[in-house]
């Protein structure tokens, strides 16, 4: 089944199916279950297997099962049915439509014509500018050709993220990347434009007096670390407890502390009056501390006209004291894994992944899984195992986006980066169990894109008559958004609806569909959904 959304506005809300969950997971009365035994099929390595649902017994539950045909029959009685398992070459149908969402950073690798062509053809849903790298023409440029590309392609959307720098702590220059070995001494200086072998500047003048004699500085997330030893008035004497290769302006974070600097910088303002300028969609702003950040961003964005919203970056250790009222006031959130696992300790960032994921989910509002995802693609054109479980992962967790940054920005394998992440979520999506929120609670929530927040199985085809809106939909979990001229009769504007569906081939007679309406036209509410109809698609 589809879901149809008309709308010209957009308001998100989740509701955990946690009845349904419940109910598997804990059923009331262990004797009310059985196995269903079928026979085994035998399969070649192109074959796909499917596994059919377990229905648990008590005596399987406690798991004294024992079968008197030997352990062929057993493990037919145990076949597995959560997903369809792939063997050989076999590949996930490139006709499906992978519903969680791909933000890939655009840089040096990436920021040809050609290859926003093909990042978007491959699967980038989002293109991200990185405030932190490049100059305004650069980005400019960049702009150009992603609503260039929105302009030739009707049917196809490409949104704009543009990631503020923040007030972020670097290296300075090196004419030529210093080793750092372990035991080694070196220094950091608030001397600007120093570099040599055993000392180097950094941006940041309060930087003595942030740290202390017993810190831990991580370079680049935690690459390379050095204790401090000592400090002078413009010195900060370190030992080198992790080496590797420092290269020019390295990020740098003091474990555990976050630096007391704004976090909408005099860079950070010119560049977010750029992103006005050019109308871009997102803006995700970096190292977010309070809520009253955003609230400052979005009352000069009001006094600007400027429709954008605003993403949190939540990745620094003085904002998790503060994390529900950040997010309340704001229209999404990214996890920011490697400043985040540098300020807080590292076995924490999964737990705390997961936890803004929910909160994202209660509050009705987007969430992106960022950092280290294909990490090692930057420079290999595979990817780890891990890496691929971590991708998994995100999907499970019900992320709306993942994101790539180096992978894409300057990799020297960006296009095959994107098709394993496109890939990955795809499959991984195939495999989660097939739920719906009972009809009760579908109708109860105040929403215009409700349903977007319940991540239904199938897939949301979002019709808005504003571009900007369709754009911006470009972000949200399992929703396609298509521009099309409304009509003040509900079903002609339906019938509109479906007709261009089937003439796209996404969907076919036979099919049922749900149709919601909601909005501020003459035909459309302004409060709530208020039309909620299934159909059967007819030619």
């Amino acid at each position: 089944m589809a879901t149809i959304n008309l709308s010209p506005r957009i308001s998100l809300m989740k509701s955990e199916p946690s009845w349904l969950c419940e109910r598997l997971a804990f059923p009331k009365n262990m004797s009310d279950l059985a196995f269903e035994s079928k026979p085994r099929k035998k399969y070649n390595q192109r074959q796909k297997f499917s596994v059919r649902s377990i229905r648990i017994t008590e005596d399987s539950h406690r798991g004294h099962i024992t079968s008197p045909n030997g352990y062929d029959a057993l493990d037919s009685s145990f076949e597995i049915q959560s997903s369809n398992y792939m063997l050989g070459n076999t590949r996930v149908n490139s006709k499906e439509i992978r519903k969680t969402k791909i933000v890939c950073t655009i840089g040096p690798s990436t920021s040809s014509r050609e290859m926003i062509w093909k990042l978007a053809e491959t699967g980038m849903n989002v293109a991200r500018l990185n405030m932190s790298h490049g100059d305004h023409a650069s980005h400019q440029k960049t702009i150009d050709l992603v609503k260039e590309y929105n302009a030739q392609f009707e049917d196809k959307v490409i949104a704009i993220m543009l990631d503020t720098k923040g007030p972020e702590v670097r290296s300075g220059d090196v004419p030529q990347p210093v080793l750092l070995k372990e035991g080694q001494e070196f220094n950091f200086t608030i001397r600007r434009g120093v570099s040599t072998e055993d000392t180097i500047s950094v941006n940041y003048d309060d930087f003595v007096n942030d740290v202390e004699v017993g810190d831990i500085i991580l370079v680049d997330g935690g690459m390379m670390s050095l204790a401090v030893k000592s400090k002078t008035k413009d010195l900060v004497k370190c030992v080198v407890v992790d080496g590797g290769e420092l290269k020019s302006r390295r990020h740098l974070n003091v474990r555990g502390k976050s630096a007391t600097l704004p976090s909408i910088t005099e860079k950070d303002w010119e560049d977010i009056k750029f992103g006005v300028d050019n109308q871009v969609d997102f803006y995700a702003v970096s190292f977010v501390k309070d809520a009253r950040v955003v609230h400052e961003l979005k009352d000069y964005l009001k006094s600007r006209n400027a429709d954008i919203h605003v993403i949190v970056k939540i990745e620094s250790a003085d904002s998790i004291p503060n994390l529900h009222s950040i997010l309340l006031a704001s229209d999404g959130a990214m996890v920011a894994r490697g400043d985040l696992g540098a300020e807080l300790p590292i076995e924490e960032v999964p737990l705390l992944q997961e936890d803004i994921i929910r909160r994202c989910h209660n509050m009705q509002k987007p969430v992106i899984v960022a950092t280290n995802m294909l990490e090692s693609m930057i420079d290999h054109p595979t990817p780890t195992r891990a890496e691929v479980s971590d991708i998994a992962i995100a999907v499970r967790e019900g992320a709306d986006a993942i994101m790539l940054s180096g992978e894409t920005a300057h990799g020297k394998y960006p296009l095959k980066a994107v098709k394993v992440m496109h890939t990955v979520a795809l499959r991984t999506e195939s495999s989660l169990l097939i739920t719906t929120a009972p009809p009760n609670q579908l109708g109860s929530h105040k929403s215009h894109m409700g349903e977007i927040h319940y991540q239904p199985n199938s897939t949301i085809f979002a019709f808005t008559n504003e571009e900007r809106i369709k754009q911006r939909l470009a972000l949200y979990h399992g929703v396609m958004p298509i521009y099309m001229q409304f009509s003040n009769d509900a079903e002609e504007t339906f019938s509109r609806a479906i007709k261009l569906l089937l003439s796209k081939g996404l969907l076919q007679e036979g099919q049922h569909v749900t149709l919601v309406q909601s909005g501020a036209q003459p035909i459309w509410r302004v409060d709530s959904t208020h039309h909620i109809q299934v159909r059967k698609v007819q030619g």
